[in-house]
């Protein structure tokens, strides 16, 4: 995968990396936020792209020489505006949370006010957490799961909003498994005058094959991840739907004209939050777009929502608690308590039998962030591997084996065979779109 010239002038770092590949190869990756990238996808992104400097937007660039990546650059964003019905798309971001700053500096000023998901209860990072910047530069209000239920009361969302008055309403979340209302969202939205932005940057794969509910008719702005489910190089994209509101009502001092969602959120994007746009990943990042346009997407899309199904059904058998019964997405959240281990052990352990999680707050956590009571697990890596149902039932029996002697580590090798077997049958780029 790796071609001669690195392990020729540094074999240190190849050698690192072709570790890193046979640890993919051999590990059951179950982290809900990773995913397999196609051959073409790391391609495009280890292309000559990498050398263009390329600051502003296709046709309007500060810099000479932009034709062939301007050209890339409004296929990337012709292609997600296709997949998911969008009216205008920036696919510039970095990161997601480059994403959300730019919906940030586009939208509120610092100290206004955000209703946002509960991190400790599944939601995002950037959307209030008081160590992130967005905690910092606004005042962060949240809205949360209840604790009977594992789910959202959207009575509970009104009844906060009215209370908050916040300027923006923020939806999306990296732990939560079940699917949002979105129109009962901007109900809540327009009757607190608030605007309604959702971070779909764990479900966007899903979102596009339509197998869960899609926000762009509901919300004012859409951000995403380019990979998680959408099976892209790392990045971010930012998204407007065709809801009829295609303007923020601000005035242009100069022109004296209405600004478009889209100029404001350009500018937001560049100069606002960041310099140059890494034109090798948007390349890359039409490669993924243009992959989830072809009818195999839906099909794996489907598929996923199959496994997690699978999974937390085996789990429930087995005794675990699965935060919210059960699963609308891709990912499963299991409550550890029960079983008196915490987050940080589990994930160690599964980390010696070649099973990577992540320890992950649940709601009313008794535990720390650096502890515990909680692991997430998601279904897109191994589907991408061609792993079925059956497949996922055996993994969720092959963790419960391994947490149920938390300290016989002779066990948990074991399992680690036992895991290395079941990739082996799937190898890592046998069913990966080449």
């Amino acid at each position: 995968m790796i071609n001669k010239h690195l392990s020729e002038q540094d074999p240190e770092v190849f050698s690192l990396i072709e570790k890193e590949t046979d640890r993919q190869n051999q590990n059951a990756e179950m982290i809900a936020s990773e995913n397999f990238a196609s051959k073409a996808v790391m391609e495009a992104n280890g292309s000559t792209l990498t050398n263009k400097y390329a600051e502003g937007l296709p046709a309007k660039r500060y810099y000479g020489g932009c034709k062939f990546v301007d050209v890339v650059e409004d296929l990337a964003r012709d292609r997600a505006k296709a997949l998911f019905g969008a009216e205008w798309v920036n696919v510039q971001p970095h990161s997601g949370a480059q994403a959300n700053a730019a919906v940030y500096l586009a939208c509120m000023k610092p100290g206004e006010r955000l209703l946002g998901f509960d991190l400790a209860h599944g939601g995002h990072l950037t959307h209030g957490s008081p160590v992130n910047f967005s905690g910092i530069l606004y005042e962060a209000h949240f809205y949360g799961v209840e604790q009977d239920t594992g789910r959202l009361d959207m009575n509970k969302i009104r009844d906060k909003a009215r209370k908050v008055k916040p300027k923006m309403i923020s939806i999306g979340a990296s732990a939560y498994s079940r699917d949002f209302d979105y129109e009962a969202f901007r109900d809540i939205a327009d009757e607190t005058g608030a605007m309604l932005w959702m971070d779909m940057a764990h479900t966007a794969g899903l979102i596009a094959a339509k197998e869960m509910n899609d926000p762009l008719p509901w919300a004012h702005l859409v951000t995403t991840t380019t990979h998680k489910t959408l099976r892209g190089p790392r990045g971010g994209m930012i998204l407007v739907g065709k809801n009829g509101e295609n303007t923020l009502g601000i005035v242009a001092p100069k022109s004296g004209r209405t600004k478009s969602w889209g100029e404001i959120l350009d500018s937001a994007v560049f100069p606002g939050t960041q310099g140059g746009p890494l034109m090798h990943v948007i390349a890359a990042k039409a490669v993924a777009f243009g992959e989830a346009l072809q009818p195999g997407f839906k099909t794996y899309q489907k598929q996923v929502k199959k496994n997690a199904k699978a999974m937390a059904a085996r789990f429930t058998e087995l005794g675990y608690n699965i935060v919210s019964g059960g699963t609308d997405n891709h990912l499963i959240l299991i409550d550890l308590r029960n079983k008196g281990i915490n987050g940080k052990q589990a994930e160690a352990i599964l980390g010696t039998a070649e099973i990577t999680v992540n320890k992950n707050m649940v709601p009313f956590d008794t535990e720390s962030p650096f502890v515990t009571s909680g692991i997430r697990i998601g279904a897109p890596a191994m589907t991408t591997r061609g792993m079925k149902e059956p497949e996922f039932e055996f993994l969720a029996t092959l963790i419960d084996k391994a947490l149920s002697k938390p300290a016989d580590e002779s066990l948990h090798h074991s399992v680690a065979e036992e895991v290395k077997a079941l990739c082996e049958g799937f190898p890592l780029y046998d069913q990966v779109p080449a």
